[in-house]
């Protein structure tokens, strides 16, 4: 087995043996420190390790171990709301032994009464352990209390989708600068993005609206993934087919990170030269997120088809004509509709029924005639709220012309 296993597997054996004796028997600190020490010769390795635990499924280094396939405790860890845990370099004998004593709590808690899980946000805590939910909602770890936790009803619509922005700029940020896709990461966002659209008995589309050109990738991601999410589930797709969906729409534009600022939120229409970096962000896309897993296959040929029209116009151009994936031309909708929906450097946003009207208009040579009735319908029926973050306007503004094609 590999340190990392190694050192789960002793975490496992502390846990269990802990929860055993009673306070200050000698046996727990024998136990505790039996897993500091697997903990420290992990270190030796990776001075920073990181595990996600989603159901039974164990990541490490953003693979899945293999070696610790249908784990119990990966279960019971996630069931207590320990979805993601992190351990910086300067961890001590006694921070340790603190957090095996919250663990021991969360999950005899988790037992009991249904508790909030405490979860962190990736660069918020300077604690040497951080844990909690996956990347969305607060902060919190051994050290302390969770910090931005809300005292509200579990059932409460919640429509606050600033962390979830918060981790996707963070994804993005991670991509540039360490040249891998968090995939856990992108999993919980999708997650929490679910739960808000069926958060009560209404079907609900929660968008953001924009407030800062700057923050326009890291918003429409999350918007297309909404929709995207929302328009196949309308289409019948399996839950299955939703999820890889939703993940397809939130990473489509992740080509973007690599395009220049000053191009990316240009007050005007490109030149030429210009266009053809922007174009560039389909196939930097496909490649960024077929080197963090091959197996997002389906999100790498969105990211590279999003803007092929049903005709075989815009870009990249086709050498010979083919039809596009189905989850292609569903995500083409939903992006275009957001685009439209959003105020920008070069245009101002335009009003719902002015997009639906040009998505009608455009039909058999734009968009696929099936999915774009199905997501006309899906808005003029569903209850679209806008989802508040930091990064929201709350007014709407007016159309003015047809869009310009980016």
């Amino acid at each position: 087995m590999n340190e990392a296993t190694l050192y789960l597997t002793s975490l496992a054996q502390a846990l269990a043996k802990m929860s055993l004796y009673s306070d200050g028997h000698p046996a727990r600190a024998r136990a505790a420190n039996a897993s500091f020490a697997r903990l420290r010769a992990l270190q030796q390795e990776d001075p920073r390790p990181t595990f996600s635990f989603l159901g039974r499924e164990v990541i490490y280094a953003q693979r899945t171990l293999r070696d610790l396939a249908d784990w119990d405790w990966a279960q019971r860890l996630s069931g207590a709301g320990v979805q993601r845990l992190e351990f910086q370099e300067a961890v001590d004998p006694d921070s340790y032994h603190a957090f095996l004593e919250q663990l021991l709590t969360r999950i005899a808690l988790a037992s009991g009464p249904k508790e909030r899980p405490h979860p962190i946000s990736p660069d918020r805590s300077e604690s040497a352990i951080r844990f909690g939910a996956v990347g969305v909602r607060g902060g919190g770890g051994a050290g302390g209390e969770a910090e931005g936790l809300e005292d509200e009803p579990e059932d409460r619509e919640r429509f606050d989708l600033s962390e979830e922005a918060d981790v996707v700029s963070w994804m993005h940020d991670e991509v540039v600068a360490a040249h891998h896709l968090p995939l856990a990461e992108a999993e919980a966002v999708i997650g929490s993005l679910a739960q808000a659209m069926h958060g009560s008995s209404r079907a609900l589309i929660p968008l953001l609206s924009l407030k800062e050109f700057d923050q326009y990738t890291t918003t429409h991601a999350l918007n297309v993934s909404v929709l995207a999410m929302g328009l196949s589930e309308r289409l019948g797709l399996s839950s299955r087919e939703v999820r890889g969906y939703g993940i397809a729409g939130l990473l489509h534009d992740l080509g973007k990170v690599k395009i220049p600022k000053e191009v990316l939120n240009k007050p005007g229409v490109l030149t030429d030269e210009e266009f053809q970096v922007m174009r560039s962000h389909t196939v930097e896309g496909a490649r960024l997120i077929l080197r963090a897993d091959k197996h997002l296959d389906l999100s790498a040929v969105v990211a590279f088809e999003h803007h092929i029209m049903i005709d075989g116009g815009r870009y990249p151009v086709q050498c010979t004509r083919r039809d596009c994936h189905h989850a292609s031309k569903l995500v083409h909708v939903c992006d275009v509709f957001d685009a439209l929906r959003t105020h920008r450097p070069y245009r101002v946003a335009w009003e719902i029924p002015a997009i639906l009207a040009y998505i009608e208009r455009r039909m058999d040579t734009e968009f696929d005639p099936d999915i774009a009735t199905a997501f006309v319908a899906m808005i003029r029926e569903s209850e679209v709220r806008l989802a508040r973050a930091q990064c929201i306007d709350e007014e709407p503004l007016v159309p003015t012309g047809e869009p310009v094609a980016q």
